[in-house]
């Protein structure tokens, strides 16, 4: 009787994974546009069969289908296999890697998803998505409600229908998951803010200052979307972990105890010192970090604990290169190392392992104090393999890498390796996201490096190189056949 009971519930874990597929809507480059348009809200998942983060996503995003097929309004989760019938899709919605998930709305386009990978994470996020991104302020009590809410707000005031109330729903739809949307047309609420047809952001009480206005209105130059990117963070921004990629080079950050939940007061006494630089430096981005949670970015400042009070100060200038401010913080001194940053004054901090002493083998070893000599200015050409000594993927590699080295050692061309996890490299060159990651550096310092995706075998490597070579190499022709007089 056990084993049946075992058997019963196997076979309904079985019938309930296939139903929970057949909530997933399978498209083809033949009925994309009609089905999806049919749906207010889509995610739509563009994979490969072979491909295995898609297939640890997809029973997980088949329970959220499951899931949301029955909300009101439902959201409709969808898949397209980009090898098969969805290749003209893929390559419409500009699909490069797999998995890449999109939210569709009425048939468009409107975003990337970026949220978890989970299941239940897939249905917090896309239950987030529907209904109205912006809240219709129907009193003056739904105003005030509105403003007083712990974060930054865009209100739309529209005394009647126009071509800039249609803009702004549109760029409540696109940024909804980043920044709060009001409208209103109520003729008290716009008697009571002051606009006919406007749209405004306001910064919360806590982040309201003697150095900037606590309300912003769109001038109508550019697009709304552009003056809410420009002016949500205001002179000095929030910097936390799932809003950091806002805040672009040139960039100065203060570290500190940053809580705004038990500690307002004492976060803005930090902060307000840090505006009233950021308000005579404005070529520079500021911002704030707690210093606890970007404990990772100090240690690649070469800084182990942030001891005391007083914020610590680290930067990058508009190339990347980082910059640690020595002196204890005060206005003057961050004033002063602003500056000198911007001058190009300062010695950019690199992390470095140590040179090697030497580093006559078949593959260069390059660490952050010898990557420039080594490679960029080496005049030289070079195939770099950027990895992590934990990775299995790159343990793999290491003898293959090796084998290349030494088949080409008499060639004019350099096999590199460096420990991506303990060294600094231009990062704005070698975009490094994955490891191994490896690049082709040529010759001509005019030219760019470029991300090799090829195979991972020897001879994958060798036709490559033979292929890329600034001059034809000695022991391979073009196409990577061994020259027979080298045999």
């Amino acid at each position: 009787m056990f084993g049946s009971l075992k058997l019963i519930l196997f076979l309904g874990v079985i019938y309930l994974c296939r139903a929970a597929e057949e909530d997933v809507l399978d498209l083809t480059d033949s009925d994309f546009n009609a089905i999806i348009s049919q749906h207010e809200t889509a995610l739509v998942m563009f994979y490969a069969p072979w491909c295995g983060h898609c297939k640890r996503l997809k029973p997980e995003y088949a329970v959220a289908a499951g899931v949301l097929k029955n909300d009101d309004p439902p959201v409709a989760l969808a898949k397209v296999d980009c090898t098969e019938g969805g290749k003209s899709t893929c390559e419409q919605y500009s699909v490069s890697g797999y998995p890449t998930l999109k939210i569709f709305r009425q048939g468009e386009l409107s975003q990337e998803y970026n949220g978890p990978r989970e299941s239940n994470g897939i249905v917090k996020y896309m239950r987030a998505q529907v209904g109205p991104s912006s809240k219709d302020l129907l009193s003056v009590a739904d105003f005030d409600a509105f403003l007083s809410k712990d974060e930054v707000v865009v209100v739309g005031f529209f005394e009647k229908e126009s071509d800039l109330k249609g803009e702004f729903l549109k760029a409540a739809d696109k940024l909804r998951e980043e920044v709060t949307f009001g409208h209103t047309s109520a003729k008290d609420v716009l008697e009571k803010a002051g606009y006919k047809n406007n749209v405004v952001l306001y910064r919360p009480k806590k982040l309201q200052n003697k150095f900037e206005d606590s309300s912003v209105e769109y001038n109508g130059q550019g697009s709304i979307n552009a003056f809410i990117k420009e002016n949500y963070h205001g002179l000095v921004g929030v910097r936390q972990k799932d809003n950091a990629r806002d805040f672009t080079n040139p960039l100065i950050v203060a570290y500190f105890d940053v809580d705004y939940v038990k500690n307002a007061k004492g976060t803005n006494y930090w902060r307000n010192r840090v505006l009233k630089v950021a308000k005579e430096l404005s070529e520079v981005n500021f911002a704030i970090s707690d210093k606890d949670d970007f404990t990772h970015e100090l240690n690649e400042y070469g800084i182990d604990f942030a001891k005391g009070d007083k914020p610590v100060v680290a930067g990058r200038d508009a190339d990347g290169n980082k910059f640690v401010m020595s002196d204890e913080f005060s206005i003057d001194n961050l004033l002063a190392f602003t500056k000198d940053m911007i001058d190009g004054k300062l010695e950019p901090f690199i992390k470095s392992e140590p040179v090697p002493e030497s580093n006559d083998g078949p593959v260069k070893v390059a660490v952050g104090k010898n990557f420039g000599q080594l490679v960029t200015d080496s005049g030289r050409d070079a195939l770099i393999e950027f990895y992590a000594p934990w990775c299995g993927h790159c343990q793999k590699l290491a003898p293959v890498w090796d084998e290349l080295g030494e088949k080409l050692k008499n060639e004019a061309v350099d096999i590199v390796k460096i420990d991506a996890t303990a060294n600094d490299w231009p990062k704005s060159l070698y975009d490094v996201s994955g490891f191994p990651t490896i690049y082709w550096k040529p010759k001509d310092s005019s030219k760019k490096p470029s991300r090799y995706n090829g195979g991972r075998g020897l001879e994958d490597f060798l036709k490559y190189v033979a292929e890329q070579a600034s001059s034809e190499l000695k022991g391979w022709d073009r196409k990577g056949n061994a020259k027979k007089d080298e045999l």
